[in-house]
């Protein structure tokens, strides 16, 4: 007898491989930063492989459990016009996303994320579910329960807001322009 929401945007590794491959028109490889033990990262890094592979797009699975682990892989990922790096969200790489955040910018690698928080803090693309709004409709199955509903009669829902932001700060930093047509689906654009 239960309900709620779910969070886990694993399907959404293959949409930032396609949005990467938007603004790096010409991308042939993708870092993939994910920690094995987190089986949610475990799924997003399948669904990234799958739409890579579409593309015939290389991905470099980074598997990380330790800041050492992460500090390495970051030193290690090379530079290229025709890289990128996606990071799966998850407490490790949310901890360390300054870490992150400077390997990117030293490797000028276009970097993609889950959460919009990682982009206000520096990296450059996010693409994932609205938390604001999945906070609203919690507040709605709350009320509904106080109201006297059985949880087990609330549908499990699915998110239906996404957030693309962007920012053209770490764009330029990169020497990156975001084409016109990407800009212009953002829903929020820090300058």
């Amino acid at each position: 007898n239960v309900t709620g929401l779910r969070m886990l945007n694993t399907e959404l590794g293959g949409k930032r491989i396609e949005l990467l491959r938007e603004i790096v028109p010409s991308l042939s490889r993708v870092y993939v930063v994910w920690n094995r033990s987190n089986h949610g990262n475990l799924l997003i890094k399948n669904y990234t492989e799958k739409a890579a592979y579409g593309f015939k797009i290389e991905i470099r699975s980074l598997d990380v459990r330790s800041r050492g682990e992460l500090e390495a892989v970051m030193a290690a990922i090379s530079d290229g016009p025709k890289n990128a790096l996606s990071v799966a969200e998850e407490p490790l790489t949310f901890d360390n996303r300054a870490l992150i955040f400077a390997a990117a910018l030293k490797h000028h690698l276009p970097s993609i994320f889950g959460l919009k928080e990682y982009v206000d803090d520096g990296g450059l693309i996010s693409y994932g579910i609205s938390l604001p709004d999945l906070y609203r409709r919690a507040a709605w199955y709350v009320d509904k329960i106080l109201m006297g509903a059985k949880p087990g009669d609330l549908p499990v829902e699915q998110p239906s807001k996404f957030e693309l932001v962007i920012n053209l700060k770490t764009a330029k930093q990169i020497n990156l322009t975001i084409p016109p047509n990407v800009l212009a689906r953002a829903d929020r654009v820090i300058t």
